[in-house]
Parts: structure tokens; sequence; C-alpha cells
């Protein structure tokens, strides 16, 4: 039987790499499924969302493997799987989704109706249904012909894996963020959180023709990548509101669309809310900036309960909105978990054929599996990097490498 390592949930600010079983034909419920194909992990990520649960505001089992950023190749396959071989290097989108609901079948593959007998969303490493995480060796993947991406060249998909590794959340997670929120040819947006979520989707932003991107955040060093990438910048620690600073950019303190890749701990700002939790201010400060008419995506995460929350109010899920602002200016908003499968094969195109490269802007920090629990303090701490875990040593020698020709060149 061959071993498995995976990074365990033990309690808030307590995560483990620990021995795990290795994958087998059934789903959570102990259901064996034909349709599914176990991976061994190439690279698997630390997300935002996975900082949720480290700091004990999104609730999973003791015991339960983390991570839903999943890059891998497979190595077993259920009978019933037709269009993957052995060896296939493939991206997986962090929704679970059977690819057969009434859901999956428009296409809203984050809210598929059969993979959660709880709630219409599945995902890996959440407690959405129970399917474990691929912070790990090997992983199960169910609905593997639906579900997978597959990439087209083994070779290239290792060269690339640094950009590739995003196709699984992140970037298309940004993606959705500045398309719902109709970002389209000569867009002005504001994007607010300088985090891995917002600069996917201020890059996404130019490559869907924004003519300025604007992103907010207090954090430095992350708004520096920003900058170098060739993005503007507000800076929320000052007492200039967004709308101050955006009109000092742009002459209007307006603009077409925004986005929230914060959520539910979010920030107040100015000198002295910035060190202050306030769960309304995003949402508010996007109802003030984003012009009549206009569109907001919001893939940063709200939940119906948060542990952490600052009042009994927030600990319910429930924000105090300026709603009525936001109405009157017909605006359209788009909630929710983003659909991968809806972009994940265009922007795996974009990527191979370099209309987008994000190794700048994403500060990447390849790392090895058992420095995962130390990289999640890493990032609580506000880290800049986007940290790629590498399980088996497949690619972290490559990417050192071109590193130190890239020097000496």
């Amino acid at each position: 039987m061959t071993s498995n390592k995976g990074v365990v949930y033990q309690s808030a600010w307590n995560l483990a790499v620990k021995e795990i079983p290795y994958p087998t034909f059934q789903d959570p419920r102990g259901k064996d499924i034909h349709h599914a194909v176990i991976i061994k992990v190439v690279s698997t990520d630390i997300c935002g969302s996975d900082q949720h649960i480290f700091r004990g505001r999104f609730i999973v089992p003791e015991g339960h493997v983390l991570g839903h950023e999943i890059t891998g190749e497979v190595v077993e396959k259920g009978k019933d799987v037709e269009f993957l071989e052995i060896g296939d290097i493939v991206s997986v989108p962090f929704n679970v989704s059977c690819g057969r609901c009434r859901n999956c079948k428009k296409g809203n593959t984050d809210v598929c109706e059969t993979v959660n007998p709880e709630a219409p969303v599945g995902a890996y490493g959440f407690d959405l249904g129970g399917w474990l995480g691929g912070q790990a060796e090997y992983c199960l993947i169910p609905y593997a012909d639906f579900q997978l991406l597959k990439f087209p060249d083994r070779d290239q998909a290792l060269e690339k894996i640094l950009d590739l590794t995003l196709v699984s959340d992140i970037l298309p997670t940004g993606y959705h963020g500045a398309y719902a929120a109709g970002v389209t040819t000569g867009s002005t947006v504001y994007i607010a959180g300088a985090g891995p979520v917002g600069r996917c989707a201020a890059a996404s932003a130019q490559l869907l023709g924004a003519a300025c991107v604007i992103v907010g955040d207090m954090n430095q060093e992350r708004l520096a990548l920003v900058k170098k990438a060739g993005m503007e910048t507000v800076y929320l620690s000052q007492d200039a509101s967004v709308a101050e600073q955006i009109e000092q950019i742009l002459g209007v303190p307006e603009v077409d669309a925004g986005v929230d890749a914060v959520g539910y701990e979010a920030h107040g700002h100015g000198d002295e809310d910035y060190t202050q939790e306030n769960p309304n201010a995003v949402l508010n400060d996007l109802f003030e900036v984003v012009r009549a008419s206009g569109g907001i995506g919001i893939p940063g995460i709200y939940v119906a309960s948060d542990p952490g929350g600052r009042d009994e109010t927030a600990q319910q899920g429930k924000l105090t909105l300026d709603w009525g602002k936001g109405w009157l200016k017909s605006l359209h908003i788009q909630t929710g978990m983003a659909p991968i499968g809806k972009y994940n094969y265009q922007i795996m195109q974009a990527i191979l054929w370099d209309r987008i490269s994000m190794e700048q802007i994403m500060n990447p920090e390849v790392i090895d599996l058992d420095e995962a629990p130390r990289a999640y303090q890493r990032f609580s701490d506000g880290s800049s990097q986007k940290f790629v875990i590498d399980p088996h040593g497949m690619f972290k020698d490559k990417v050192k490498a071109r590193e130190k020709t890239a020097v000496t060149a």
C-alpha cells in the first residue's frame, strides 16, 4: 500500500503534517464510486480561504485534510472513467461537482446539488460534503471525466506550473470577480484587497481589457507587487477615503466596476480604523465608488456562521450595509464561489500562449509539504508570497535552476 501524508487540521492556529490513509474509491459517505481517479499531487497551494479555517473562522472537523487548489497526475482510475489516462497532468477545480444536476448542466458548478447532503455546494478541504483536501501526497477526485482539466503537454505543464497551479481556483476566482462585475475593454476597476485573490482579479481585469485597474489594501508589500505590475494603488491606512484616492487617480471619485476580494474578515480603514475588523467596510466602499449602473463581483467569502466575528451580528453572518445607496444606483451584483469549470480552459490557454503571466504579481514561493504549517502562519502574518506546495519534489529544483539562470543572465 502506498503511503500518504497531508496537512491536517487539529484546532484553530494548529495544523500538522501527518500520515493519512491512501485514497480509496469511496465517497465521504462510504459509497463506492467508479467515476473517480486518484491523483499524485503535483502542486497544491495555500489559499486565503484556507486562512479562515486556520484562524478558526470556518469550522472543519478535527483531523480533516486541508487544501483545495490542486494540480495532479492521474495514477489510478475507476472503471467508469473514459477520457483520462494514467500519467495525465490535470487541474482540479476546487468545486466538487457532479456534472449531472440542474445547476451543473447550466454551468453553475459552484452550487452542485448532489455532492453535499447539507447544502448545494461542495469543495475539497472545507467541511462542504466531507471531501478531503489536496494538501497531501495523493487525493481522490470524483466525477473525473467532468471535473478535470487535462493539460495538453506534460513537459510544458511542469515548465509553466507556477502559473498553471493557479487554474484550480484562485485565478479563475479572480477572473470571475472581474468578469461578473462587467469589466471589459476600457473599464475602470477598483479591487478591494491585494492578497492573492485580489492580485489575480487585477491581472484578470487587465486580460479583459480594463483601461485602469486600482487595487486597495493596507499591506504595503502586497501593494508594491501590484504597482510593479503596472496597476494603480490605494493605501487604506491613511485618512483619505477610497473615493478621494480614486479621484486623485482618475479625476472622478468613481469606477465602472468593483471587486470584493476580501470577504468577511475585512477591516476598516483610516489612521485608526484599519486595525479593527469591520465586515461591512468593503461592500459599503464598493456601493460608494462604483458608478450608477455599474457592477460588483464578490468572490470574497461570506458565511452564515463566523465563530470569531466581532459581535453577535457578525457571528451570525449578518452585515450592516448601505443598501439604499446600492439599490438606487441600479448596480448588478454577483455573489458566491466561482464556477471554475466555466473559465479554466480559457485561462489555461491564455497561460500556455503567454497572454497572461502571473509570477511577478503573485510572488510564488515553492515549499515542501512539511513546511506548510509554518507557511500558513507566515501568510496570516501578511506575507506577500503565494505559497505553492511541491509534495513530491517534481518541480522545486527546476524553479530554482530557472531563478538562478535569470539572476545570472
